[in-house]
């Protein structure tokens, strides 16, 4: 450990500290950001030693990093980032304050993957998925699929563990020499029409395959498979998953976090052992009460997101819809429209958030009979029957919702 980067370090941590005891924030992103104003080479630095597998992808990082993590701990202590803190900041914050763990797990950013793995050398590499989020912040997904491939081609040391049903991940996976395929699904295509290689047309058969005719690439033949609530090791050893978390999105994310423990030599049984017992994940699909009702909490962020929250959403349950467009939203929500919001039909919803007319328009036009509240906690009170009730909601909206159960 060089003196520059040890006087990082001590920076950093002041600067955390002063953070939280001034009620400014945990502490992790000006902690992170300190360091490396201090000593830019810190991320590699304090990488230096370990063996890390970086998870990224639009949906799921978070919950596929903590069941990775579960299953890695089932060998000895694990480094990871938290609080949504995944860009250079967060993970060097994370990866100075334990400096004793030797295995670690990190969610990073979809456009900052080349510029992290560049800096800590990763052992593996999750890849799970690319849709459309947030444009008017983040890349065109064929450019990002793009970034990944480039990344791979040049660093062929890394094991890739990558989502074979999703074109564009396929693609930038098919740069490596050293693939793990997992079917671990797509319900949402309607970003994955063309070839990310050719953009000829893909075609899709009804069991999951897709092909390009224009330059021949496909779908490559997964080791692990997804059928059901079953995983398929590379054995062809079937694997039931019990998840406490809900959502058939959530095996595959088990499947993909399995299948990189493996790396570790973690057996499958055991990985997925150590899954079940995660009751959420930083709040997602949190169950608690509120004003007398049981409530669930569901984070969706784009509509790849929102099609799967959805598809969550319990029937005969009270459901609210909570969108708001601040920064980390995303500020444009014309996204609105393509989420299958038509599914709803026949229920009644909830309608909140600094954009909640722009969702009652939409839940109009879905036909979906509907009211409109400004106030989050009003919101859950004002949801149908006398029951449960479903919150779904984006991100900033999902963090008030937190505050609110939190403090009741």
């Amino acid at each position: 450990m060089t003196a520059r980067f040890a006087l990082a370090r001590a920076a950093g941590r002041t600067a955390a500290g002063l953070s939280r005891v001034t009620g400014r924030g945990s502490g992790t992103t000006i902690g992170g950001r300190v360091t490396l104003l201090v000593d830019p080479d810190a991320l590699a630095q304090a990488a230096a030693g370990r063996e890390l597998a970086l998870v990224s992808g639009t949906n799921g990082k978070t919950t596929t990093r903590t069941l990775l993590v579960a299953a890695l701990a089932t060998r000895g202590s694990v480094v990871s980032n938290g609080g949504g803190a995944n860009l250079p900041t967060g993970l060097t914050a994370a990866l100075t304050a334990d400096r004793t763990s030797r295995v670690g797990v990190l969610e990073v950013d979809e456009p900052f993957l080349p510029k992290v793995a560049a800096a800590v050398k990763p052992r593996a590499v999750v890849l799970l998925n690319l849709s459309r989020d947030q444009l008017d912040r983040y890349a065109e997904v064929r450019r990002l699929a793009g970034v990944w491939h480039d990344m791979l081609a040049s660093m062929p040391e890394i094991h890739v563990v990558a989502n074979a049903d999703d074109p564009l991940v396929a693609w930038a996976g098919s740069a490596s020499p050293n693939v793990t395929w997992v079917s671990a699904g797509q319900r949402w295509t309607y970003d994955s029409t063309a070839c990310p290689k050719c953009g000829d047309i893909l075609h899709r058969d009804a069991h999951g395959g897709w092909r390009s005719d224009g330059c021949g690439l496909s779908r490559p033949t997964p080791t692990w498979r997804v059928e059901d609530n079953d995983v398929i090791d590379p054995s062809g050893v079937r694997h039931r998953v019990e998840l406490a978390i809900p959502g058939q999105v959530n095996v595959g994310n088990a499947a993909l976090a399995a299948a990189a423990a493996a790396q570790w030599g973690v057996t499958a049984d055991a990985a997925l052992h150590a899954m079940a017992a995660i009751p959420s994940v930083e709040g997602r699909y949190l169950q608690t009460t509120y004003s007398g009702r049981p409530v669930r909490l569901l984070l969706a962020k784009n509509p790849a997101g929102w099609s799967e929250a959805l598809q969550m959403a319990r029937p005969d349950t009270g459901l609210v819809v909570a969108v708001n467009a601040r920064a980390a939203d995303g500020r444009d929500p014309s996204w609105l429209w393509d989420v299958p919001f038509e599914v709803l039909r026949g229920r009644h919803a909830v309608a909140t958030g600094e954009r909640s007319r722009d969702v009652a328009v939409r839940l109009r036009y879905a036909g979906v009979e509907h009211v409109r509240v400004d106030d989050l906690a009003q919101s859950i009170r004002a949801a149908h029957g006398s029951g449960p009730v479903d919150v779904l909601a984006n991100y900033t909206a999902f963090q008030g919702y937190r505050k609110v159960v939190r403090d009741a």
